[in-house]
């Protein structure tokens, strides 16, 4: 059974930092690129970072600079630093894998960056 379970997400203040994680069961986990993305309300969902296999990472612009995406594939996740954070990163965070023919999607994190 495949499952990913996403944690770290919360309430943080304007400039605060979050770490995300998505522990993968189920699957080759190194066999897999890895990404986060984001849905706000109203909108569309949006790729924030990505991880190959071989860690090579890529990020939205709107992350370059204040996140950072990393993967541990002997825990079999993969992270999300997010620091600086601004209210427009609030969102629905969504680990997200994908192999050759097989992609997975976590169950979301909810981030809300407020005062």
């Amino acid at each position: 059974q495949v499952q990913f379970v996403e944690s770290g997400g919360g309430l943080v203040q304007p400039g605060g930092s979050l770490r995300l994680s998505c522990a993968a069961s189920g699957i080759i986990f190194s066999g897999y690129a890895m990404a986060w993305y984001r849905q706000a309300p109203g909108k569309q969902r949006e790729l924030v970072a990505a991880i190959t296999r071989g860690g090579i990472t890529n990020y939205a612009d709107s992350a370059k600079g204040r996140f950072t995406i990393s993967r541990d594939n002997a825990k079999n996740t993969v992270y999300l630093q997010m620091n600086s954070l601004k209210p427009e990163d609030t969102a629905v965070y969504y680990c997200y894998a994908a192999e050759f023919t097989r992609r997975y999607w976590g169950q979301g994190t909810q981030v809300t960056v407020s005062s």
